[in-house]
């Protein structure tokens, strides 16, 4: 995602700066920032608790068939979306691609 700052485009993520094209600036488009829901917790510590849960999988830690999860598009728009697991008698993440 990039931002207009002081007439160049700089890019949110790894500070790359392009100078601005005035001839283009229209082909740009401003979108609001993601909110926390769509945010996907892939860091260790991240909590899962109050995302939804299933009972369709099984821990290969404990076998516990519970856990909470969370869906992701992580290819493109034609494959399936990746589902990310955390067991809620363990803790232990995984990730089921369909």
């Amino acid at each position: 995602m990039m931002h207009a700052t002081d007439g160049e485009m700089v890019c949110s993520s790894c500070g790359e700066t392009v100078p601005r094209d005035e001839e283009r600036a229209e082909a740009f488009v401003s979108t609001e920032e993601q909110s926390g829901e769509e945010v996907v917790e892939t860091e260790e510590g991240a909590s899962f608790e109050g995302k939804p849960s299933t009972t369709d999988v099984n821990c290969d830690e404990c076998g516990h068939s519970d856990a909470w999860y969370t869906i992701k598009q992580t290819g493109s728009a034609d494959e399936p979306p990746t589902r990310f697991f955390k067991c809620k008698e363990c803790g232990n993440r995984w990730r089921e691609y369909n």
